[in-house]
């Protein structure tokens, strides 16, 4: 069977496993127990075949293949998926049971990854439902040997895009579109050793795009092991996250479940850590924020003014600039249009960022791209330290046109992608298209980054000589004349008019 198939064959099978859930389970909840169950038939496949290696290894001691070196997770006794599926009364009681224990027995990997989901809970989840969802399962090996880790991951993120597209206004709280996060990673092209962070993970599909970036330059992905962090607030999208990390072969990160912007999780001594690389899609103008909190803020982000308690973007903004790596740190973000024009609090604090010389680019994408909002966005590039040829200056990119219309979403192409990256390399001015702004002029416009402001669109049109603009004149007046005696014509011919008017 070729691979093609195989993805195909195992997102098939996932996408029926939620089928199955469908009626006493609302969609928006799908995910709540379709990954949970996914991880853990994945870590009991994958602790059989380890012991079956050490099984073999030690000639058939089963103690030594029972040793926790011998497993990159441990399950307790009583805890593994075969345990869980030999029951036919309290399903929903085992399975939570195994799923507690196989965290504490792994606490510091696993701690708290099944999330949250009322597996007990028989009005919603009937024996008979859970021992259906459990058997359908149970027909997919999913050892190393039967799927490897890039077609489970891949199978993993397009059951998550299946989620958002079923839940389309709640999807932007968790998941960014892959172009999208392609075109943010290929900026700020991460490579090999780097540390790369997330500060609104969502379903970690930034940290994994970074990952993904390295991978297909020929770099060494192991050496992004233990240098990718991330924080998400919701319980359930940041065990997805960790989950979606681990399918994918990534053995060694950091998401945090936490409100950043309340209580950041990375610290180096006293002060927020900071990283090489820095990427985010944040919640669009979130409300309440957390302004109670940075009017004192002990972490200096709140280094212009304090953004306004109506939208927390430019909260996002400054708590990313304070986590780049000093002289080498770069940053892509995704706001609203907005954020590039109002004015008031979030005016000074664009002021304040321009001075200090940090902002690359501002790149405008097309509409209704992102899940949950028809809002246009735009992307904004920031650098710790500009190259000398860029000091000073703003590159615009109008990339408004460059999408795909859908039905519902419409979607950024590769090929749309592209060239707002060639436009962003090249760095320069192209009609219609892009701008290189000077910081001067941005201040004569009041510091505001409103794309239309810089980038003019091409109109087409002929170019005529003054003697082809006076022939064409010449012909409509005669087309124009020639019309109206048409029209008395056949005006006198209807008798509407007396000979003496005519």
């Amino acid at each position: 069977m070729s691979l093609i198939a195989d993805l195909s064959s195992l997102e098939s099978h996932l996408w029926e496993a939620a089928n199955i859930l469908r009626g006493p389970v609302d969609a928006a909840d799908f995910k709540t127990y379709i990954f949970p169950l996914l991880f853990f038939k994945r870590i009991s496949d994958v602790y059989d075949e380890e012991f079956q290696v050490a099984l073999d290894e030690s000639g058939g001691d089963r103690d030594y293949a029972a040793f926790a070196e011998n497993h990159r997770f441990l399950i307790p006794e009583g805890c593994h998926w075969r345990d869980v599926r030999a029951h036919t009364e309290n399903v929903g009681q085992a399975l939570q049971r195994a799923l507690r224990e196989i965290e504490k027995a792994n606490q510091r990997t696993l701690y708290g990854i099944f999330g949250d989901a009322q597996w007990t809970n028989k009005e919603r989840l009937s024996d008979a439902l859970l021992c259906d969802l459990i058997d359908h399962f149970s027909r997919l090996p999913l050892p190393n040997r039967a799927v490897d880790a890039d077609i489970l991951g891949q199978a993993y993120e397009y059951l998550i895009k299946k989620f958002a597209d079923a839940t389309n206004k709640k999807a932007g709280e968790f998941y960014t579109p892959r172009s999208v996060v392609r075109l943010l990673v290929n900026i700020l092209d991460p490579q090999p050793g780097e540390t790369i962070y997330d500060p609104a993970a969502g379903t970690a599909g930034m940290l994994l795009g970074a990952v993904q970036h390295v991978q297909e330059a020929g770099g060494d992905v192991k050496l992004l092991w233990g240098k990718l962090f991330g924080q998400e607030r919701n319980l359930t999208t940041s065990s997805i996250a960790r989950i979606n990390l681990f399918l994918h072969g990534i053995e060694d990160f950091q998401i945090v479940r936490g409100d950043t912007l309340r209580q950041p999780a990375f610290f180096d001594g006293d002060r927020l850590a900071t990283f090489d690389c820095v990427i985010a899609n944040p919640p669009f103008s979130l409300e309440r924020w957390g302004e109670e909190i940075w009017a004192n803020d002990p972490y200096g982000r709140n280094f212009a003014v304090l953004p306004p308690s109506s939208s927390g973007d430019y909260a996002w903004v400054q708590h990313m600039l304070r986590s780049m790596a000093p002289g080498r740190g770069r940053m892509a973000v995704v706001l609203p249009h907005g954020a590039l024009f109002r004015m008031g609090a979030e005016g000074k604090i664009r002021r304040k960022i321009l001075e200090m010389d940090l902002l690359e680019a501002v790149i405008g994408l097309g509409p209704n791209l992102f899940y949950g909002t028809g809002l246009a966005a735009a992307i904004l590039v920031f650098r710790a330290r500009k190259q000398s040829t860029r000091a000073g200056q703003v590159l615009f990119i109008d990339g408004s046109a460059l999408y795909r219309k859908g039905r519902n979403q419409n979607t950024l192409e590769p090929e749309h992608a592209e060239q707002m990256l060639a436009l962003y390399r090249e760095y320069r001015d192209a009609p219609g298209a892009a701008r290189v702004a000077t910081l001067a002029e941005i201040e004569r416009n009041d510091w505001n980054l409103n794309i239309q402001r810089y980038v003019e669109p091409s109109v087409e049109h002929d170019s005529l000589t003054i003697d082809e603009a006076a022939q064409r004149l010449r012909e409509s007046v005669e087309a124009a004349f020639a019309t109206e005696e048409r029209l008395l014509t056949l005006i006198r011919l209807n008798g509407l008019l007396g000979e003496d008017y005519l």
